[in-house]
């Protein structure tokens, strides 16, 4: 398990990068990373991979200060790709694999069962310039892949790909959690999050603001009511706790406590009700009312 405890980072001019982010990633769980451009993602990664050093914090690998032999089992993808234009696809990681310390027997095996499962078979000789974005990504999470780590760290691995792109590294992402790799990934695409995350952590201005399963970030919002009526009377819903809106000939209200029956009532005499449920709160409404 990777645990995250009160990590401080402050840059020049007294820049407050990270201000006591904490949270802890269990084997097998795929973690969320989210928050706007600057609020702290990258510096958080960097100094797990110890690209960065804390001013304050710690950064634990089961119960213990991570050493940097214990960084060398990491699998890392950072949003600035790191790979090498002019060098052919199956040369890349090949080259990875040996920084790794892996035999050429080794390295092998593993890139023709990556190449193969990221759908990068027909590209194995092209150069790495010549691919799409999507393909460099593929390209990428292969590299990150190749010594079969025991912790995935990704920085917006999604960026950029097409949905097929997204389902195939998804899936691989899916898997190696499977097998009892926590996977952290950052990315601004939070309907993929929500899909995707076992736990989500959301981080504004340096601060974690809200972390838990999707579920208990949901519940913590609340349950809200939504009554969607056709050809209303006029003034049906005045006094009743809620906030209505108008699609077209209908009146939508939304009620958060309140007496339900009380409202389904009111509802009843106005018009006809096409829709009364519970509703919860999106992963994207979570983030707005975490981050305002």
């Amino acid at each position: 398990m990777l645990e995250i405890r009160g990590l401080r980072k402050i840059f020049g001019a007294g820049k407050v990068a990270l201000d006591g982010v904490s949270f802890a990633v269990p084997a097998g769980q795929m973690f969320g990373f989210v928050g706007a451009n600057g609020a702290g993602k990258t510096t958080t990664m960097r100094i797990v991979m110890g690209v960065l050093q804390a001013d304050e914090g710690d950064v634990l690998w089961n119960g213990r200060p991570l050493t940097f032999a214990e960084r060398r089992t990491f699998g890392y993808m950072p949003e600035e790709r790191g790979l090498y234009q002019k060098m052919r696809v199956g040369e890349q990681i090949d080259y990875f694999g040996r920084l790794h310390g892996l035999g050429a027997a080794s390295v092998g095996k593993a890139r023709d069962a990556l190449i193969g499962r990221l759908g990068l078979t027909e590209r194995v000789d092209d150069t790495v310039e010549s691919l799409s974005l999507g393909n460099q990504q593929r390209v990428q999470l292969a590299v990150a892949l190749i010594h079969d780590p025991e912790l995935l760290i990704l920085d917006e691995p999604f960026s950029g790909l097409d949905p097929i792109a997204v389902d195939v590294l998804a899936e691989v992402l899916h898997e190696r959690a499977r097998g009892g790799v926590p996977v952290i990934f950052s990315s601004h695409q939070l309907e993929l999050v929500e899909r995707l995350c076992d736990s989500v952590g959301i981080v504004s201005a340096g601060r974690m603001v809200a972390s838990g399963s999707v579920e208990e970030l949901r519940d913590a919002e609340g349950r809200r009511l939504r009554v969607v009526v056709r050809d209303p009377k006029p003034g049906w819903a005045d006094g009743l706790p809620g906030e209505l809106s108008k699609e077209g000939d209908r009146d939508v209200l939304t009620v958060v406590g309140g007496d339900d029956q009380a409202v389904l009532r009111r509802a009843v005499e106005a018009g006809h009700v096409e829709f009364f449920g519970v509703e919860r709160p999106t992963l994207v409404e979570i983030f707005r009312e975490a981050v305002a």
